[in-house]
């Protein structure tokens, strides 16, 4: 876990946000999921590895009042933290990595976009699943998306872990019912295409 952590301060103290593989200036996966599930402005809302990516950013204009953003990184969140300035002091901000969970509060909407693929032991795996069924609400939703089967097999210098529909449905099964899933192509800052899938679940 230190070695993954050490990993990715590397990163963030090296590369530029804009230059990243996963950078999106509008996240529009997720804020199609918010708006499709009508998720209501005082809904708790959790961004599992959510760095400093835009998606807090486009949550505040939004209007949501309850967001958290959890990231390995601090590094990151520092970063995402000077550019929201003032902003800022309206989200909760969590440093712990993903495999290794230990939350205070239940949530409406659990999102995670790439943090759940970089767990690629069983145990690792398990936890992080325990954890969302521990904190996410009776009724809320999971959004879960990691690289397809067409996917990249390495991002950022790990290995990450594969999921298909029929893959992450029944990984999942134990703690959620599926809603939907979706592939969706992401287009790097480099021009390169990363295909997603993307599923949403109930708890």
């Amino acid at each position: 876990m230190e070695d993954r952590k050490k990993h990715w301060e590397k990163v963030y103290q090296t590369r530029e946000s804009a230059d990243s593989s996963w950078y999106q200036p509008t996240p529009k996966t997720a804020l199609d999921y918010l708006n499709q599930f009508k998720i209501p402005l005082h809904a708790k809302i959790i961004d599992i590895g959510g760095g400093d990516s835009l998606l807090v950013d486009h949550l505040l204009d939004l209007g949501y009042k309850f967001i958290t953003v959890l990231d390995i990184s601090e590094r990151a969140i520092e970063r995402a933290k000077k550019r929201l300035g003032e902003r800022g002091a309206a989200v909760q901000w969590i440093v712990a990595d993903a495999a290794d969970l230990h939350l205070t509060e239940q949530y409406d909407v659990w999102h995670d976009r790439a943090a759940f693929h970089f767990l690629t032991k069983e145990e690792e795996v398990t936890h992080y699943l325990e954890a969302a069924y521990r904190h996410i609400r009776p009724g809320g939703l999971l959004i879960l998306g990691t690289f397809s089967e067409q996917g990249p097999t390495r991002c950022s210098g790990l290995d990450i872990k594969q999921y298909s529909e029929s893959s992450m449905t029944a990984r999942l099964a134990k703690y959620f019912d599926k809603i939907e899933c979706k592939t969706v192509d992401h287009v790097t800052p480099a021009k390169t295409v990363q295909n997603f899938i993307f599923c949403s679940f109930r708890k």
